[in-house]
């Protein structure tokens, strides 16, 4: 794999990515991915890994792999010295699966919102409280529905969620699928002081020719410091999304 360690070590190194499962293919030619995503992960060196589309537990799957692992994907995805947080979003015939944070630094506290629009989706946010040397970061993790007006209800839910949820000057960040191909998502979370590094778009998706991004990280009380996507031949096999890594100084 190539190296994506570009970023100071005093930054915080933040990271979103849709894992698709752990599982690339369709039908009986499908492929278990969640080792080389293992691996991918501890590569990207971040501070907090922020991951969609994570297994739980998948019964079906468990059968068909003789390497699925034993540990739910969050717990089987955390490097060394890292705390997993997991809430499940959707329950399906065979399984759960939801968001998840990984962290090198303390949990202090997490919870769950349904953020579901229609019964064909089920979605939902991952608030986690870190503290971080000195401060108490709260991190979202999100992954938004496939229909656009779904989606601009969830963003509306997701910032009532942090008026409500949030101190107004606490550090903030916001990352996951946002599954929005244009611009007026990143309008709404900028109206309420959300930022992310705007001096370019940086697709994601989908993994074998990127042309959209549709992964973000957003972020209040940070100062930004750039962001990057890794490439290569690994890279786009592992999901159908490229992971998004962004560093963030204190103000």
């Amino acid at each position: 794999m190539p190296d994506t360690a570009h970023f100071p070590h005093h930054a915080l190194r933040v990271a979103t990515y849709n894992i698709h499962k752990g599982v690339q293919g369709l039908g009986p030619t499908r492929r278990l991915e969640i080792h080389n995503i293992g691996h991918a992960v501890e590569q990207l060196d971040a501070d907090i890994v922020c991951l969609q589309e994570v297994r739980k537990l998948h019964r079906a799957e468990e059968k068909h792999f003789k390497n699925w692992p034993a540990l739910a994907q969050a717990d089987f995805l955390a490097p060394e010295g890292y705390q997993a947080v997991y809430q499940t979003n959707a329950i399906t015939r065979h399984g759960e699966h939801g968001n998840a944070l990984l962290s090198r630094w303390p949990v202090v506290a997490h919870q769950h919102e349904d953020m579901s629009d229609h019964r064909l989706e089920q979605r939902g946010l991952l608030h986690v409280v870190l503290q971080v040397q000195e401060h108490r970061v709260h991190v979202i993790v999100v992954h938004l529905g496939l229909i656009p007006a779904s989606r601009i209800r969830q963003v509306t839910q997701l910032l009532d969620f942090i008026a409500r949820e949030i101190p107004p000057d606490a550090p903030l960040l916001v990352a996951g699928d946002f599954n929005d191909w244009g611009r007026r998502i990143g309008r709404m979370m900028m109206v309420k002081g959300l930022r992310e590094e705007a001096q370019s778009r940086t697709p994601t998706f989908p993994s074998r020719l990127p042309i959209v991004q549709l992964d973000h990280v957003y972020a209040r009380g940070f100062r930004l410091g750039g962001q990057m996507v890794p490439h290569g031949r690994i890279w786009r096999r592992m999901s159908d999304h490229l992971p998004l890594v962004a560093q963030f100084h204190f103000d």
